[in-house]
């Protein structure tokens, strides 16, 4: 799930590295609206819909496997 959202979220990743690249601490201020946007992208693929999702399907195939050995 975290693999899949960095991927989808790649730009937003990039522009925060940007932003943040050479700071220390006044990176949470300064990079404050990059962080917002990425977070919210991310957010778009890590929540608990998504992870239910995913549950579901991931047993739907272990389900299918375990049917195709009997």
């Amino acid at each position: 799930m975290k693999q899949k959202a960095l991927k989808e979220c790649d730009q937003y990743v990039s522009k925060y590295a940007q932003c943040a690249s050479g700071r220390t601490f006044s990176v949470v201020w300064v990079c404050r609206k990059q962080a917002k946007v990425l977070n919210n992208c991310l957010h778009q693929y890590t929540n608990d819909t998504v992870l239910e999702e995913m549950k579901r399907e991931y047993m739907l195939q272990q389900d299918g496997k375990g049917s195709a050995g009997v």
